[in-house]
């Protein structure tokens, strides 16, 4: 997965917002704007190669302060990125870096 072109899909308004992403970004309160910092200025703190239809990533973000995680893929043929999901991460499932996740 090119992280480097999902980012530059993702500043060029080149995105694709996938209902589910919608959905629990409406639920949380996350703003459309916060998900573009996220994906251009977060850091990726996990890849998926082997997600289907296409590989993803996690980024860690800090936009309004908070932490801020985002799933998303990209599609080299459409040069498209696709936001899957968006949550804020919390301390029962990660370390206070929200990078690292916590052993169950």
């Amino acid at each position: 997965m090119d992280v480097i072109k999902l980012q530059q899909a993702a500043a060029l308004g080149k995105v694709s917002w996938q209902r589910h992403a919608l959905t629990r970004m409406l639920e949380r309160g996350i703003s459309r704007q916060m998900v573009l910092t996220c994906l251009s200025d977060g850091d990726v703190i996990e890849v998926y190669e082997k997600d289907k239809p296409l590989p993803s990533a996690l980024l860690l973000g800090f936009p309004a302060g908070g932490p801020l995680h985002v799933v998303a893929a990209y599609d080299e043929t459409s040069e498209i990125c696709y936001v899957i999901t968006v949550y804020r991460p919390d301390s029962r499932h990660f370390e206070a870096d929200f990078k690292t996740r916590r052993l169950p």
